[in-house]
């Protein structure tokens, strides 16, 4: 069963912190096959802009569907834009966010050298969201969606992150999924990933019944939907089904949500006030560079600008085979 909230009262413009520069924002996604995640991010992507008109607001996308980041830089280019700030709309820094964002913008700058980027910085573990996601469970309590009036003492919370190459990325997920347990009186939380990365969603159902629960709440560690989210419904569904005495309650991805318009809000100011800061202290690109390897030109400012070598979307999880966990471990730590 899958739990989705009534949709709750947007910000009006007011609501916003006046931004100092009316500078363009590059709205920078992952990117999806799926139709209903890809126009959820452009959903977005306008309910901002329509917040505040005072500047223009460009989404585009990483990979797998369009426009591209390419294209959209072409656009503003032929606007006459010369200088753009550029965000990711990525939950934690990964490789995406790292690398092949800031890849694809040097390629652009390449092309059109006038072009000035203020790089921002990625959601990441904030206070906004935390309270987005303790009203979603506040609301499993309720009689409507726990009819029989299961205790959170009786409950697993199972929070699934996406899974990612980085172990950087893969520890904030352990740790957002900690912070929410605390205080919240759940028997106990598993962390789990839906790809790459283990445990996965179903090892993580596995260890949740060990604690004889009567109810699992699945909770999907997504802004938006997609062939992903998707795949955790299914699997959950599927679990419901295996072991039919134990409740399973899925909560929704994040979606248009005013915490999130916040948060966009927020790491928007960061990049005209020129306060970026990234945690790059554990980062494996930064650890390569520390030791003397040289796979690529990455170096790290804290986000105000950055350098880095050009390889496309060449991605590691080809070489890999991710669902071996000796393997997986044996490689997550190498820089491709």
């Amino acid at each position: 069963m899958v739990v989705r909230p009534a949709p709750l009262s947007l910000p009006i413009a007011g609501d916003l912190t006046p931004l100092p520069l009316q500078r363009p924002l590059l709205m920078i996604g992952h990117g999806t096959r799926n139709p209903n995640g890809r126009q959820c991010f452009l959903d977005f992507a306008t309910l901002y802009q329509e917040l505040d008109r005072s500047r223009p607001v460009f989404p585009c996308f990483l990979e797998l569907t369009g426009p591209s980041i390419q294209e959209v830089v072409d656009h503003c280019v032929e606007q006459g834009y010369t200088e753009l700030s550029a965000l990711p709309i990525l939950l934690f820094a990964a490789r995406h966010n790292k690398f092949d964002v800031t890849n694809e913008l040097d390629l652009a700058r390449k092309r059109h050298p006038q072009l000035k980027y203020h790089y921002g910085r990625h959601f990441g573990i904030t206070p906004g969201i935390l309270d987005l996601w303790k009203q979603r469970l506040e609301l499993l309590d309720n009689p409507e969606h726990n009819p029989q009036g299961i205790s959170r003492e009786e409950t697993v919370l199972l929070f699934v992150g996406r899974g990612s190459s980085d172990p950087d990325a893969n520890s904030d997920v352990s740790k957002m999924a900690r912070i929410l347990w605390e205080g919240s009186n759940y028997q106990t939380v598993e962390t789990c990933f839906i790809g790459i990365t283990h445990p996965r969603l179903e090892e993580g159902f596995r260890r949740a019944r060990l604690y004889q629960p009567k109810r699992i709440v699945v909770l999907p560690y997504f802004l938006f939907t997609g062939t992903l989210v998707e795949k955790i419904f299914d699997i959950s569904a599927h679990q419901q089904v295996a072991y039919p005495d134990i409740q399973v309650t899925c909560l929704p991805e994040m979606g248009l949500h005013p915490a999130l318009v916040q948060v966009l809000r927020q790491r928007e100011l960061e990049t005209q006030l020129g306060q970026v800061q990234m945690n790059c202290e554990l980062c494996k690109f930064r650890l390569a560079a520390l030791n003397g390897e040289e796979p690529h030109s990455h170096s790290h400012d804290h986000g105000h600008s950055h350098d880095h070598g050009h390889h496309g979307h060449g991605h590691s999880h080809a070489t890999i085979n991710v669902d071996k966990e000796a393997d997986y471990h044996n490689r997550i730590w190498q820089v491709p």
